[in-house]
């Protein structure tokens, strides 16, 4: 009770309250992704596919070919690796996708306790004043025209962006470097078959 009086009495109580459940849901999502995902044999195969893959394409994209058959040779071998990169990475990302909903049931779920917490309230001030669309999300539901209050929503979404990426770095969990570049779930057109 004496520790609810002398956080309520703190000048940034309610951003500290708002980053701080930020950094559990985080570590809940990260803890409910590492159960369903990162801990499976499943994924330790793609990842290890995946980075094998992008290894072996840098490896053959940095040679040179002597021969004019070997460009073509060439060609095709790194066409055969890039389509089996960018398979695995889809196969990668349908396999997060089981756990996205989870995840994004819990974010919601939190979001809502959040909003409900500090509804019209001010948790913040920005140290800028906010242009446009930027001033929309982050004066979003206060009453007042100083634009420089910030809501829960802004500040939330703000700290679940930056502290759950850099959590899943600082845990390895970060997705294989090739996985990225190969497109994930919805890759680009490739320029070749046009």
């Amino acid at each position: 009770m004496a520790t609810t009086q002398m956080l309520s009495s703190l000048k940034y109580s309610d951003s500290l309250t708002v980053v701080g459940i930020s950094f559990c849901t985080a570590v809940v999502c990260e803890c409910i992704s590492w159960i369903l995902i990162y801990r499976t044999n499943s994924y330790k195969s793609l990842k290890f596919s995946i980075d094998k893959a992008s290894k072996k394409l840098e490896t053959m994209k940095t040679e040179n070919p002597t021969k004019i058959s070997n460009k073509k040779s060439k060609t095709k071998k790194i066409d055969r690796v890039e389509t089996s990169l960018k398979e695995s990475s889809r196969d990668l990302s349908l396999f997060k996708f089981k756990s996205g909903a989870v995840v994004a049931l819990v974010l919601f779920v939190v979001f809502g306790l959040l909003n409900s917490l500090f509804e019209g309230k001010v948790v913040a001030k920005l140290p800028f004043k906010p242009v446009g669309i930027v001033m929309k999300m982050s004066h979003r539901g206060l009453q007042g025209d100083d634009s420089t209050d910030c809501s829960m929503a802004f500040l939330y979404f703000l700290c679940s962006i930056s502290i759950r990426t850099n959590l899943q770095k600082f845990l390895g969990f970060s997705p294989p470097r090739g996985a990225a570049a190969a497109g994930g779930l919805f890759p680009m057109p490739d320029p070749k078959t046009n």
